[in-house]
């Protein structure tokens, strides 16, 4: 049976236009035709015919002139959001991808060999005079979200697999801890912004992401994963800690690492073993996000050694805005006005994350004040209560 995913589904991409990708690219587009865009996608290149297009339906005919297997994607402005992709483009192979998208600004990603976060480029779509619709059927509403959660969670994994070689690889070297706590935050924001998904998986969840206080040492428990190697990294808190071995470094790396690829082979499963994820499920997903943001982070629990919890939190935050976005289409049809409030709440919560921010990270959570503190958990309540409604709302 194929595996479904209940209350506990995490991010979400959104969809605000129909997408669509055929097997074989069609090569009689109109010459002038600004829509019609070609990209050549090679190891270490993903040229767009142009950086922009007019507002309407878009097509890219990707080819693949490298030699390993490679996608293509449309993202929204922030990164994260896939409006559309292509993926299996084998080597000399071409492929289209057709969109149709209102103006804005997009990011365009070729991903030689399918891993990663692959060669980004900024995408400007302007206004025109075509008019651009999504359509009214909520069937073909709920499909695409599911289809485009789906990719989502698959690029999350991916990405974090990536992140978890190279930290582990930084950790397991011994002279270079301070790369490797600069890259744990940053690697751990692809977990949390899909961690109600991962936390699905009730054998890989607690090897990989438990804190210590959740482990049963007196029942024999064996504390593994992120929190372990974070408190051998930041030990300052702790009392009377003894650094681990080189061999030890290697074994809790490794370790953490089998199970990342084991998370991403669970999440990539295609045919029988592939995951489903239902309309509930990722409106649930959403809510589920933020009550970890709520439990875990605006107290400063998750991160309790390296003090990092919010670059968590804004994973988080960024997980149940996507995640409702997805399901957006859907809502506006049946509570418009709840829409618009849960826009505004995850609109002023982003906002004041931002005057947190230092440079490309954040601030550690023991420089934020009792004040800072209060003022982001009563975001967090205001955002709580109507996302509490979300889910009855889309499938009413």
């Amino acid at each position: 049976m194929r595996k479904t995913l209940l209350a506990s589904l995490a991010t979400l991409a959104v969809v605000p236009a129909l997408a669509a990708c055929t097997e074989n690219a069609s090569t009689d587009a109109e010459d002038g035709d600004a829509r019609a865009l070609t990209v050549a996608s090679s190891k270490d290149a993903c040229e767009v015919s142009a950086s922009s297009a007019p507002a309407g339906t878009i097509s890219f005919d990707v080819t693949n002139s490298g030699s390993d297997v490679t996608e293509f994607y449309l993202l929204a402005e922030d990164g994260l959001r896939i409006i559309g992709e292509v993926e299996n483009i084998g080597p000399n192979l071409t492929k289209t991808l057709t969109v149709t998208v209102p103006a804005g600004g997009y990011v365009t990603a070729c991903k030689p060999g399918m891993v990663g976060e692959g060669i980004r480029a900024d995408f400007k779509v302007t206004g025109s005079d075509e008019k651009v619709t999504v359509s009214a059927d909520e069937a073909e509403l709920i499909e695409q979200a599911t289809n485009n959660y789906r990719a989502y969670v698959q690029d999350q994994t991916s990405q974090l697999l990536v992140r978890t070689k190279e930290f582990v690889e930084l950790y397991k070297a011994g002279d270079k801890d301070d790369e490797a706590r600069a890259l744990y935050p940053v690697a751990r924001e692809h977990w949390e912004r899909i961690e109600t998904v991962a936390e699905s998986f009730g054998d890989l969840d607690p090897r990989m992401d438990a804190r210590e206080a959740d482990v049963d040492f007196a029942a024999g428990e064996k504390w593994t994963g992120w929190h372990a190697i974070e408190k051998d990294l930041w030990p300052a808190r702790a009392e009377k800690y003894a650094a681990w071995t080189p061999q030890e470094r290697a074994t809790y790396a490794d370790d953490l690492l089998a199970n990342t690829v084991e998370l991403d082979k669970r999440v990539q499963a295609t045919g029988a073993d592939a995951l489903e994820y239902p309309l509930d499920s990722i409106a649930n997903g959403s809510r589920g996000l933020l009550e970890e943001v709520a439990t875990g982070k605006v107290t400063g629990e998750e991160e309790f050694w390296s003090r990092t919890d919010l670059w968590d939190f804004q994973a988080n935050v960024d997980g149940a805005r996507i995640a409702f976005e997805g399901v957006q289409p859907v809502l506006e049809t049946k509570d418009p006005e709840l829409a618009q409030q849960l826009t505004t709440r995850f609109a002023e919560l982003d906002e004041l994350l931002a005057g947190h921010r230092k440079g490309e990270g954040f601030a550690f959570y023991d420089e934020l004040s009792k004040d800072d503190v209060d003022k982001l958990a009563a975001a967090v309540n205001a955002l709580s209560e109507p996302l509490s409604h979300l889910t009855a709302a889309v499938v009413s």
